[in-house]
């Protein structure tokens, strides 16, 4: 969270978003497998650095029994390495993002979640002058409403990516900091699962921010992230936004209009709406340092609570394709066999693989790009 939000991967996040995203998520209807890649391997250099590790670990005051516990069963993950290296610098449109982050399930489901949990919710909004539809947003965005939490053993994951190196001393950090989670007794080293980067709950708290923000607002003495309550979690956020410049009764911001806030105007994408964002957009991006994911949180909690889509449109994207028009071929794909795995409007990996195919199929140059030309084509 805050300025190493970044580096848990995109919503890209869900976004799940992933944004935020890096989470090996647990999709809805049920857990799934993790991927093999992510599951322990032999590695010879690695044991020995745990060794090591373990040896640092113990002169900070662990016990060995603590250490015993919180390395049984874990190893070293190549996934995790493989997600780390192949991060890029890729960036969605903000259309695109939004297309994702206040889908209209998300807004449904957002709707619903907000409804089971009311009464936590403006308990929590009295307590921390957080409101209520902000938390629920940022739920929604972190972990689908607690759908996508997370299924890797974050010890395994912060001692991979420590001894990996490329951040070295960040996940070493983590990896002390979750051993201090296991021993204050918050939740149990089977329990302490998250995102293949080490990001945890329902809200995605790294273990550092874990131990400077999370709150134990049920009171049963412990601050629980990962549990199927999600009191702590919601209470946690709000208490993280808070600490972090949140103004009560402060609009995040809005589209740029009439009834907008007064605040600072931006257009994050050239040619699509503009936007006046206040303080509270700002406290936003210390949960995750992006004008698109504090956008997000904000529009999502505005449609939660009721309000209207953008009214702003957005120009057509590099193929020359608006959004209707990517619908559009995502429908006619499916429907001619290739499925897209859905018809957000947004051109990701399932879509690429299904024009990939239906270009081989028909004889035309494989790129797995769109065009108007095979949008009109398609039947």
């Amino acid at each position: 969270m805050s300025m190493n939000r970044r580096q848990f991967g995109a919503l890209a996040t869900a976004f799940g978003l992933a944004g935020c995203g890096a989470t090996v998520e647990t999709q809805p209807g049920g857990p799934k497998p993790l991927p093999d890649d992510l599951r322990p391997v032999r590695n010879a250099d690695y044991a020995r650095w745990v060794a090591s590790f373990q040896e640092r670990a113990a002169r900070q005051g662990f016990s060995q029994d603590l250490l015993r516990t919180a390395f049984r069963g874990t190893g070293y993950l190549p996934g995790v390495v493989k997600r780390d290296r192949n991060q890029t610098e890729f960036k969605r449109t903000l259309e695109d993002y939004l297309s994702i982050a206040v889908s209209e399930e998300r807004v449904s489901k957002g709707r619903a979640a907000y409804a089971r949990h009311r009464g936590t919710l403006r308990a929590i909004e009295q307590q921390y002058g957080v409101e209520a539809h902000i938390i629920t947003a940022v739920w929604g965005l972190e972990s689908f409403f607690g759908e996508r939490r997370g299924d890797v053993p974050v010890i395994s994951a912060t001692s991979t990516l420590a001894y990996d190196g490329r951040r070295g001393a960040f996940f070493e950090r983590q990896l002390i900091a979750a051993l201090k989670i296991l021993q204050a007794g918050h939740v149990s080293a089977r329990n302490l699962t998250g995102s293949w980067a080490g990001a945890m709950g329902h809200t995605q708290f790294i273990p550092t921010s874990f131990l400077a923000f999370a709150v134990d607002f049920t009171g049963d003495g412990r601050r629980d992230i990962w549990s199927e309550d999600p009191s702590d979690a919601l209470a946690s956020t709000a208490a993280y936004l808070a600490r972090n410049g949140w103004q009560k009764g402060l609009p995040w911001g809005g589209e740029a209009g009439p009834s907008a806030p007064t605040g600072t105007r931006i257009q994050p994408q050239e040619g699509g709406p503009s936007f006046s964002v206040t303080a509270n957009f700002r406290a936003l991006k210390r949960y995750n340092n992006s004008d698109a994911y504090a956008i997000g949180v904000g529009h999502l909690a505005d449609r939660i609570a009721g309000g209207p889509p953008l009214r702003g449109s957005f120009p057509p994207d590099q193929y020359g394709l608006t959004k209707d028009d990517r619908i559009a071929l995502q429908s006619k794909l499916t429907a001619a066999g290739f499925d897209t795995g859905g018809t957000d409007g947004v051109i990701g990996p399932n879509t690429r693989d299904a024009l990939r195919a239906y270009q081989q199929r028909t004889g035309m140059p494989v790129t797995g790009d769109p065009s108007p030309e095979l949008l009109r084509q398609l039947p």
